[in-house]
């Protein structure tokens, strides 16, 4: 017999040789039903891997992240099996699971491409292959046979030949250099999700090859565990293809890379594919192109934009914003070049640390200038250039500054991912004393301007210290976090901790908003930072008169001007609130005889500093209407013979009720409360 632990505590007695679906079995019948895998001692294994005495198992089933990992990974097999099935010569690399689904690439022969046809081929062979039931066999194989199964796959023997020794098979080719340098930077969501899957993920060591096999001739190399069958597959859907180089490089081969999604039932899906049909229809950049807001020239580059009159009007609006709620919460204003010499990034790490990500330098006078891709050593010279108090403390500097950083062409993603754009910039140099208060203030801060915006579901992620490369002593640490922590709980923030996921300079706090469509966008950020302190010598004088360190905090609020824009775009469907609207109201007289009335209440309102506009009636009245909903205006305003001889106004708002004869007074009134920032 064979003793297992469960999650509860309890113990189970199962025969020698029982498995993991056995003990799912023994349990009760809908559970061995659902079963997928399980967790020995939290490692995850097949269901027939047979029990160990005294492990601690869990069964995992589908509603589980863990579940969905496995089910979307034993669906890019069965895709796999299905493209080679259909596609003679063809050869696959990797197909790992990702969020919300799965993918993997292929190269055919003679450098072919799929088309559309193809995806619908492959996914009706999927189905066939899901309606066989086909097991998952696992088999472990040394790396000279694996080479000899593999022998017409290049990029599996590649995989092979690195694990048994010819290479690192952990490398991560495709990891940013920093993740923590962009505060409120997602990776494009439509892009290679990062690094091409870790290869120690396809297969074993020590000389030992991990495979699964299922129908006659199809096997793959795989660490597992899979579901116990296709059968227990079906849910997914083929999604797009695109070009993906192997293992991220450049100067290797292009692939054919499949993306699918895969989910647990089919409500799930349709559910998930409405949720992508939403946001393909809130695209920013559609709705930039469709609303007249912003561009990319090709001329430009990768990842440059040019804002477009209605663009620049709503973000001067978010900027004029910012800076007033600067001002008035005890922020100075500064400004910075746009780029500064190689010392200056060499005393702050950035060249050590994220030259890749920085633009090549300009050689001039004799010196190397770069263009700068974070304010904060700039804002450090401004301390710097005098002597401080502790009653100077804490100071707070803002800026809207602009910086340059040189994004990978794949991740570049319209104003979400972008190479030029501008922060809104702060950092706060503040005694040790005096952080966890300001930590408190500026968090109220960050959650204030976002609710402004129209967002008000926050989660939050405290970030502590790592483990290991940590700058500062641990008190100061302590500190730090216990300041993070108290904000967050103090502001009633939900919150999850990310115990030794802090950078190595100090801990910080990821603010995510959920938008309409309930996506996640990690936007702010609070950065407790001990590293550029000690890097740049800054000292204040204590009360005592000695010299002491101050503790620097970097705050973004928006994250970038322009990715905030972008989020705003998605999350307003384009429909921005009355006062962030570039045109908030558009007047139509009905006829040529009612225009000049159209001009006088279009004058009235602009003089209220409202932004009118008014559409001649050169062209019918529908079509004017039309084209003014179709610019998502807030307030369209139709006025004919009745309302000029008694100054009213027909009211056809955005999203309401169309009201005839309202008195020109009243609608001032309504569209002024609206247009005011909450």
């Amino acid at each position: 017999m064979v003793r297992v632990l469960l999650p509860d505590g309890s113990a189970r007695d199962l025969p020698d040789g029982a498995t993991a679906a056995d003990l799912a079995a023994s349990i009760g019948r809908r559970l061995a039903r659902d079963a997928l895998i399980a967790a020995a001692d939290g490692t995850e294994v097949d269901l027939s891997a047979p029990l160990g005495d005294g492990v601690s198992y869990e069964i995992v089933t589908a509603g589980s992240e863990r579940g969905l990992h496995t089910l979307r990974h034993s669906t890019a097999h069965v895709l796999a099996q299905a493209v080679l099935g259909l596609f003679p010569g063809a050869t696959f690399a990797i197909g790992p699971p990702v969020a919300d689904g799965f993918y993997y690439d292929f190269e055919l022969p003679g450098g072919a491409t799929f088309s559309d046809a193809d995806l619908e081929r492959i996914e009706a062979r999927m189905r066939e292959i899901i309606g066989a039931d086909q097991p998952f066999v696992r088999r472990e194989i040394d790396s000279a046979e694996a080479l000899e199964v593999f022998a017409d796959h290049p990029y599996k023997r590649e995989i092979i030949e690195r694990v048994s020794g010819a290479g690192d098979a952990e490398a991560d080719p495709g990891a940013d250099a920093d993740p923590d340098a962009d505060p409120g930077a997602d990776a494009d969501p439509g892009a290679d999700p990062g690094a091409d899957a870790d290869l120690a993920a396809e297969a074993g060591s020590d000389g030992v090859v991990s495979c699964y096999a299922n129908g006659e001739d199809f096997v793959d190399l795989c660490l597992g565990p899979h579901v116990p069958s296709t059968g227990r597959l079906g849910h997914f859907a083929l999604q797009r293809v695109a070009g993906a180089y192997w293992r991220g490089d450049s100067d290797r081969p292009m692939l054919q890379r499949i993306y699918g999604t895969a989910w647990a039932t089919a409500k799930d899906l349709k559910a998930h594919l409405h949720r992508l049909a939403e946001a393909a229809r809130r695209d920013h950049r559609r709705l930039a192109r469709e609303l007249d807001l912003v561009s990319w020239p090709e001329e430009l580059g990768p990842g440059l934009a040019v804002w477009h009159p209605k663009g620049a009007l709503v973000r001067h609006l978010m900027e004029d914003y910012s800076r007033g709620r600067h001002a008035t919460g005890g922020y100075e204003f500064v400004y910075t070049p746009h780029l500064a010499k190689s010392n200056l990034w060499e005393t702050s790490g950035h060249l050590d640390f994220y030259a890749e990500s920085m633009y090549p330098p300009m050689e001039l006078d004799g010196a190397s200038y770069y263009p700068k891709p974070m304010n904060c050593p700039f804002h450090v010279m401004i301390y710097r250039s005098g002597q401080r108090s502790y009653r100077d403390l804490p100071l707070r500097l803002f800026e809207l500054g602009a910086v340059y950083r040189y994004e990978l062409s794949g991740a570049v993603h319209g104003l979400l991912r972008s190479r030029g754009f501008t922060q809104d910039d702060s950092h706060i140099f503040a005694t040790a004393e005096q952080v966890p208060s300001e930590l408190a203030s500026l968090l109220d801060f960050v959650l204030s301007v976002l609710r402004a915006f129209g967002f008000d579901d926050f989660q939050a992620k405290l970030s502590t210290r790592p483990p290991r490369k940590a700058v500062g002593p641990p008190e100061m640490w302590d500190l730090a976090t216990e300041g993070l922590r108290a904000a967050l709980e103090s502001a009633g923030l939900d919150y999850v901790t990310d115990p030794g996921g802090g950078a190595f300079y100090g801990p910080k706090i990821d603010v995510d908003v959920t938008d309409a469509i309930g996506r996640a966008w990690q936007l702010s950020t609070l950065q407790v930072d001990f590293n550029l302190p000690e890097r740049f010598d800054l000292h204040y004088t204590a009360p005592d008169g000695r010299r002491r360190r101050p503790v620097m905090i970097h705050r973004a609020l928006f994250g970038s001007v322009e990715r905030f824009f972008g989020v705003l775009l998605e999350h307003y469907a384009g429909a921005f609130p009355t006062w962030l609207a570039p045109v908030q109201a558009s007047v139509l007289p009905v006829a040529a005889d009612h225009a000049g009335y159209a001009a006088q209440v279009a004058d009235e309102l602009r003089a209220e500093g409202l932004r009118v506009e008014v559409a001649a009636s050169d062209e019918p009245l529908g079509r004017r209407g039309r084209a003014a909903k179709v610019q998502k205006v807030p307030y369209v305003l139709v006025v004919g013979a009745s309302d000029v001889a008694a100054g009213t106004v027909g009211v056809n708002p955005r999203a309401a009720e169309t009201q005839r004869d309202v008195p020109l007074a009243d609608l001032k009134a309504r569209m002024l409360a609206e247009a005011a920032p909450r």
